[in-house]
């Protein structure tokens, strides 16, 4: 007979759990007692809950399984909050086991006491509290399965004095499985197949819901000779030799993409919920296919709903499609994209800025000749192996990694893209590098994020986790600056004071180099790719580069220029 945690941890363990993230204490000690005791489930104890949330979440996007954090006592558990936002606004499955005070002292406002049950009843799709041996195996049982059916956060709760009680029921739980992809029903995709074939020029937007999905999407695009807009969680599955492919539109976007929304008589969104109203083109006949009826007109008017999964969905609707004899509308759209590409590499030569054309432009936005980000994205794209796994911060080092890092062959991207954190690179690198030491795992941070979690470095060094930190050091909140600046204020409270990141990353035991030359990116990148271990990179960039949006409004132009003006006049 088994006491609760134990049965708790041999079922995640027999369930394939690897890992379970948090920091130990109180409540929790039996649930981390029983892991200390159990083969084949390591416990990996970080410095901040935050990190533990967000390193379970990327194992749940990366595998499909269940990821597992642990929070104590209050405010232990508070702080998994912002890392399980990320898992559900990621549709990641994740269980967060929290403690609480013994049962006799629950509601008498004891000390570290919170109400888990109401505090968690926002992110997490099922939430409750164990108070008897003989809710369980069921109560185990109902977390994992409503978090893998609705891809989301279940949290249990174990108050102090439970965790350690015999169950009675030794009944190994069981999981229930996934259920199984379905097309949409034949009267919808005959309706979309009607549409798409009178239609002159369609373009489509394709999201993560239809990555895995690739050969479905690109027969569909041969098709109907229509580009292809990617979501940037997309670009997984879909980013390389793909012929239609244009790039992502939105704030990390470029020219083509609008121009293949303007252009179009039928836009077609397949497995997206992509967030940005005014980015959607207006006037437009709009084909929308779903797995979830809910996110299905929620972002732009949809005339024709499709609710099914993609692969299959697409399966049926490709054989009642015409193929489509003119390709004008797709070589307008490829063709701008290809101009654009053009434009960027430019920027990508570490010696940009000794050319005369470099060297006028960098007066303007480059006077401290610091290294241009799009060298340092450049050149891991190039070293990085092809089964790297990329996780970016929220903001500019998104941008970069967006448009110059290419998702070929079984290269994965992970970002807080949809909850838009801070601080997420990293904690998920470590997540996603604990699943396999061997794989090539990159962060591609900010600094402002990499500072918030900063003492989870550490964790790298004392778990072997080999990940390779790239810091984009700009010293400053760069998407925040841009914001400012595209609104016509002068730049203000974005600054950092930051130390010297890789003496900092050096103490806690990284391999660390900081790099403030062009020329020296690529062999500081393939020294830190080749290291067995932790590495981190502090590239000092250039915090004025700009990443304007795909097509900027006049508004948007003028606020830039105003913003500017008031920098000049107010500070140089």
């Amino acid at each position: 007979m088994s006491d609760i945690a134990e049965l708790i941890v041999a079922a995640l363990a027999d369930h394939g759990v690897t890992q379970v993230w948090g920091v130990v204490g109180d409540a929790l000690n039996p649930i981390t007692d029983a892991i200390r005791r159990r083969d084949g489930i390591e416990w990996i104890g970080v410095r901040h809950e935050e990190a533990a949330a967000f390193a379970a979440g990327a194992q749940a996007q990366m595998t499909g399984r269940i990821g597992v954090c642990m929070g104590t006592v209050g405010p232990g558990s508070i702080h998994l909050l912002n890392g399980l936002y990320d898992a559900k606004k990621s549709h990641a499955p994740v269980l967060a086991i929290c403690g609480q005070v013994p049962t006799p002292d629950i509601g008498s406002d004891f000390f570290q006491e919170v109400n888990n049950d109401v505090l968690f009843a926002d992110v997490a799709d099922f939430a409750q509290t164990i108070t008897s041996p003989g809710q369980l195996p069921q109560l185990l049982e109902q977390a994992v399965n409503i978090a893998y059916a609705e891809q989301g956060v279940a949290v249990l709760t174990l108050p102090g004095d439970v965790g350690s009680l015999e169950v009675e029921d030794d009944r190994p739980p069981k999981f229930a499985p996934q259920s199984a992809e379905v097309a949409a029903p034949a009267n919808q995709v005959a309706a979309a197949a009607d549409v798409l074939n009178a239609a002159d020029k369609v373009t489509l937007l394709v999201g993560c819901g239809a990555a895995q999905d690739r050969a479905e999407v690109l027969s569909l695009a041969e098709r109907l000779k229509a580009p292809m807009v990617l979501t940037l969680k997309a670009k997984a599955g879909l980013d390389a030799d793909n012929p239609y492919q244009i790039g992502q539109s939105g704030l990390i976007g470029n020219p083509s993409t609008k121009k293949a929304f303007d252009d179009c008589d039928v836009l077609f969104l397949i497995g997206t919920d992509f967030p940005y109203r005014d980015w959607y083109p207006q006037g437009k006949t709009v084909i929308a296919l779903n797995s979830r009826a809910g996110h299905i007109g929620r972002r732009t008017p949809v005339d024709h709903a499709l609710v099914g999964h993609a692969g299959p969905t697409l399966r049926a609707l490709n054989q009642s499609l015409s193929t489509k004899e003119s390709d004008k509308h797709l070589r307008a759209a490829t063709d701008a994209y290809a101009k654009w590409l053009e434009d960027q590499a430019r920027l990508t030569d570490p010696g940009h800025d000794r050319k005369w054309l470099g060297k006028l432009r960098s007066k303007a936005d480059n006077p401290d000749e610091r290294i241009r980000p799009e060298v340092v994205a450049d050149a891991l794209n190039r070293h990085a192996s092809d089964d790297a796994v990329f996780t970016s911060d929220t903001g500019m080092s998104t941008v970069w990694l967006s448009r110059f890092v290419q998702m070929r062959g079984d290269r994965k991207l992970v970002g807080s893209y949809n909850l838009g954190s801070m601080a997420n690179a990293m904690p998920q690198a470590l997540g996603i590098q604990a699943l396999d030491r061997k794989r090539q795992v990159i962060a591609n941070c900010g600094d402002g994020g990499l500072m918030m979690l900063l003492g989870d470095l550490r964790t790298a060094v004392t778990y072997r986790l080999p990940v390779t930190f790239v810091v984009y050091d700009n010293g400053r909140l760069g998407m925040v600056k841009l914001e400012q600046e595209q609104g016509g204020l002068p730049e203000f409270g974005t600054e950092l004071d930051n130390p010297d990141i890789a003496e900092v990353a050096a103490a806690l035991g990284l391999r660390a180099l900081q790099v403030s030359r062009a020329e020296d990116v690529d062999s500081a990148i393939q020294e830190a790719l080749a290291h067995d271990g932790p590495f981190l990179l502090d590239f000092l960039t250039n915090p004025d580069e700009i990443a304007l949006p795909p097509k900027a409004t006049p508004s948007q132009a003028w606020g830039f220029a105003i913003a500017k003006s008031k920098e000049f006049l107010e500070s140089r």
